[in-house]
């Protein structure tokens, strides 16, 4: 009978050999076992790749839309957040324009301007807020901030009013500035810094797109400055000396305020339902690609059950080896022969 031997340094090859195997089969368990993912997604796919890679460029696609609303829902709130800033000063300061304006005295009539004044300067400072480095409420000149400083508004205001000796003249010359057109020299032309065209549309899903159109030239934020601008003008020195049409300018000015709660309620309702539109759309954003997460996890996923059994197997077969290795290198002529 023939017997068919190996010799010590094949073996020992065939060891290392059989070694290196198992140590590359383990670590690509250990792998499937921590990320849950299977190492060789061509087996996974049978070698088809047309579905898998249609499933990624629609999780990428679904990705770039989440950064999208994320930073649009960003914008809207903190242009919430001015306009409510904004209507708490009005609210707050209306009835006692009204107040002051009815009492007759001089002292706080001049107080209550002084507050006028500073109020002015913090709605001046809200509306001309930014994010990341952008205006918000500047249209498409986001680099460019909305509205001159508040001093710079009420000097130009003065200019305005200068030959103006009545209180009636004041508002109407107030009014008139705040309203004129492009090229009247009015708001439009020294106070507003920003565009007149509006931001580009926020595309947040497939085909759909969210518009946030306020900017701080709008109708009813002027209304509203002209109305924070007249009492500011009396702590500014119009009109000094007449008290009775310092009050009349606080009295304008408090009804301007009031007045102006339910247009700034409106303005705040646009930018909400610009804010619900990006919420809906970044929840059903975030719907599909957890819809076609799961189904790109059938199609990869690494069976955990599986992967554990066949990674037991594979310590198993490394310990066995490591036996043998051990016995084999034990053996000698003397105690073959013995």
């Amino acid at each position: 009978m023939y017997y068919l031997s190996v010799g010590d340094m094949a073996q020992a090859f065939q060891m290392r050999r059989h070694n290196a195997a198992l140590q590359t089969h383990l670590v690509r368990l250990t792998e499937e076992m921590t990320t849950g993912i299977r190492a060789d997604l061509s087996e996974a796919v049978s070698g088809d790749f047309r579905g898998l890679a249609g499933l990624d460029r629609s999780l990428a696609t679904l990705a770039a839309y989440k950064t999208a609303t994320d930073e649009a829902a960003l914008l809207t709130q903190t242009v919430q957040f001015a306009l409510e800033t904004v209507q708490d000063l009005a609210t707050d300061l209306g009835p006692g324009l009204l107040s002051a304006a009815t009492s007759g005295s001089p002292t706080l009539v001049a107080t209550t301007a002084g507050d006028a004044r500073q109020k002015f300067a913090s709605v001046v400072s809200a509306l001309n807020t930014q994010v990341a480095d952008r205006y918000l409420l500047s249209g498409t000149a986001t680099d460019r901030t909305p509205l001159a400083d508040a001093d710079a508004i009420l000097s130009a205001l003065d200019a305005a009013t200068a030959g103006q000796v009545t209180a009636a003249g004041v508002a109407s010359a107030v009014a008139a500035w705040f309203d004129a057109p492009p090229g009247g020299g009015g708001f439009l032309d020294v106070a507003y810094g920003g565009a007149t065209v509006p931001l580009a549309p926020f595309g947040i899903g497939a085909g759909e797109s969210a518009t946030m159109d306020l900017t701080a030239a709008d109708p009813a934020l002027r209304d509203l400055l002209e109305g924070f601008a007249l009492g500011a003008l009396v702590a500014q020195g119009t009109l000094q000396g007449d008290d009775a049409g310092r009050s009349f300018l606080l009295k304008r000015s408090g009804e301007a305020l009031l007045a102006s709660g339910n247009d700034l309620a409106a303005v705040r309702a646009r930018v909400g339902s610009v804010e619900a539109r990006i919420a809906g759309a970044g929840a059903r954003n975030a719907a599909e690609a957890s819809a076609l997460q799961i189904a790109r996890n059938g199609l990869v996923a690494a069976d955990p059950y599986d992967t554990a059994s066949a990674l037991q197997a594979v310590q198993t077969q490394i310990e066995t080896l490591y036996t043998l290795t051990a016995r084999l290198s034990r053996l000698s002529l003397t105690d073959y022969l013995g």
